[in-house]
């Protein structure tokens, strides 16, 4: 029998091979394609893609101020660990992200790392709508379909706490002004503290809500009025010579009641005899610290709540990643049991005031009850929340009517600071001169390494003069030993003769390394920081790396009544314009 295939046999097989290898191409390719329409529609519908991203996730980031953090923190572990999930059985999760509201507001306008926010006053998210209207106003026509939610960048926002701005004081300070046998108000604290110079209040930034309610509710003193603030009203020349009265008495600015209170647990009574505060912080301190307790003092003229809002973001801009509805839906299950009677109630012992009326607020269990530091009939008089147009008037307005500044910036330019230090540290102190913007502030510059240079003695921050102290930074270069002590010494001797008691005169002092070339010492410098009566200087000292004499910076911010802060590359800008804050 003849095996062999004959040609027409091994043609008919060579084609029939070939015609196999085509179908299964086609096949590996119809489902490839299949696969990715499937994806698309997934992500459309809220599926999980190739990429393993899980597009219809119930995970809800919110990103709430630091005074608030904690306790909102406690209350997001609750809600999780009742194990909600969603209608197609996804897990209901809420992480939290302390976020400072200034810049909550700032990353909520461009795909943010948060789907919800939480700041501790409705004025940031007016400020945020506002912001996002003025974003979008050169949005072309076409592209305008993409705008959440009618241009709103925000939506079903809800109010779970609130809590009135005092001015929190040591009991034994507050009776000698008067408490609380009669009314103090921002007059009688300005008069304090005129009279005597060794009394030290402090109110945050307007970057924090207390001490831009605060500030609003000097502005409506100095008006004479309780609602209705006008931008003209607000810049009346009685209502901001009164404004500067009291603003000249501030001891220091600074950033919020948390790390104030971080500060008055580390460093005692003597730190503040008086702050601005939530009436919340009254509570816990005196719930948490043994010792001189805090009173709130409820300022006669009247004043403003934080208010504690909780609202979605509506994401879904070009490069955004949309809201899904399963982030709806743990949104809506975290505004129900943050209002449920029992998170209300634990949310009063914690020292706020509960959002829902129906709670009294001097029921068994609650502090308010307990207490005469704290006055749940107060305030008296609440003032009313002026516009975004005023609040941002009087936000300007501020910069000219605060306690001026004068700043002498000191930097390490030693040889240890050259490469990604040196350009890191330009950056930073670009960023920091940029947030001072009183026309009453002064600024200098002095580098340190085997030798100290003034670089730019102090001057006015006016166009000109930010202009050259910007490009005097840009010619920082690193090189040679590390003169610390005597580049304090000389910012100091500069403040000394330049300075003015009006003003707040400071010291930011930076290095990445160890003391090793100055002339004098620090036993000298303390010495005469003790002898020198004249001008106060408060020194701020910024440990750059791990490299840094840590001890040494320490002893140097004690013996200035500053702060000592650590820095690394990734944050050194940050912590600059932290320390902004405080002028």
């Amino acid at each position: 029998m003849n095996t062999e295939l004959s040609d027409k046999q091994r043609t008919g097989l060579i084609v029939g091979i070939v015609g196999i290898i085509i179908v299964c191409l086609c096949v590996i390719m119809a489902l490839w394609g299949g696969k990715s329409v499937w994806d698309s529609l997934r992500k459309e519908k809220g599926g999980t893609t190739s990429s393993g991203r899980d597009s219809a996730t119930a995970e809800l980031t919110v990103a709430v101020s630091p005074g608030m953090a904690a306790t909102f923190t406690k209350l997001a572990e609750q809600f999780n660990a009742h194990a909600y999930k969603t209608p197609d059985g996804s897990p209901m999760l809420v992480r939290v992200l302390p976020v400072v509201p200034e810049k909550m507001v700032a990353q909520s306008l461009a795909n943010p790392p948060f789907q919800a926010i939480a700041p501790d006053s409705s004025l940031w998210l007016n400020q945020l709508d506002r912001r996002w209207i003025a974003a979008q106003s050169s949005t072309t026509e076409g592209e305008a379909g993409t705008i959440p939610i009618g241009n709103r960048r925000f939506g079903d926002p809800v109010r779970y706490a609130v809590s009135p701005v005092v001015i929190a004081a040591w009991e034994s300070v507050a009776r000698g002004l008067g408490w609380p046998e009669r009314n103090i108000g921002w007059k009688d604290i300005q008069q304090k503290a005129t009279a005597d110079p060794t009394f030290k209040w402090n109110h945050p930034s307007t970057g924090h809500a207390s001490g831009l309610l605060a500030t609003l509710a000097e502005f409506y003193a100095g008006a004479g009025l309780t609602r209705g603030l006008t931008p003209e009203a607000a810049t009346a020349q009685t209502t901001l010579d009164y404004v500067r009265a009291v603003e000249a008495t501030v001891r220091f600015y600074g950033e919020g009641e948390d790390v104030i209170v971080q500060r008055l647990a580390e460093e005692g009574r003597g730190f503040l005899d008086a702050f601005v505060a939530q009436e919340q912080v009254v509570i816990a301190w005196n719930q948490t610290q043994p010792g001189e307790r805090l009173v709130a003092i409820y300022p006669a003229e009247g004043t403003l709540w934080a208010d504690h809002p909780l609202a979605l973001l509506e994401l879904g801009a070009p490069g955004e990643t949309p809201i899904t509805d399963n982030q709806r839906r743990t949104y809506q299950a975290l505004v129900t049991f943050l209002t449920s009677p029992d998170v209300q109630r634990q949310l009063l012992a914690a020292g706020y005031r509960p959002a829902a009326l129906d709670i009294r607020m001097d029921e068994a269990g609650s502090p308010f009850a307990s207490s005469v530091a704290v006055d749940w009939r107060q305030p008296q008089t609440t003032l009313q929340i002026p516009s975004e147009s005023v609040v941002e008037v009087v936000q300007n307005v501020w910069w000219y009517t605060k306690r001026p500044t004068n700043i002498y910036l000191v930097v390490d330019t030693s040889g240890s600071m050259e490469g990604s230090k040196i350009d890191l540290t330009r950056a930073a102190l670009r960023s920091f001169v940029e947030q001072i913007r009183g026309d009453r502030d002064q600024v200098g510059l002095i580098a340190f390494a085997s030798d100290v240079n003034v670089l730019r003695p102090l001057q006015p921050l006016d166009d000109a003069g930010r202009a050259d102290l910007n490009r005097g930074i840009d010619q920082l270069q690193a090189k040679g030993n590390t003169s610390l002590i005597d580049g304090v010494w000389e910012a100091y001797t500069e403040l000394t003769l330049r300075g003015t008691p009006e003003a707040i005169n400071a010291i930011v002092v930076m290095t990445d390394g160890q003391e090793n070339n100055s002339d004098h010492s620090l036993p000298e410098l303390q010495r005469r920081i003790q002898r020198e009566h004249g001008t106060s200087v408060v020194i701020f000292t910024i440990a750059f790396g791990s490299d840094a004499d840590e001890k040494l910076l320490r002893s140097m911010a004690e013996m200035g009544g500053g702060q000592f802060r650590r820095a690394t590359e990734t944050d050194i800008e940050e912590l600059y314009k932290i320390i902004s804050t405080y002028f």
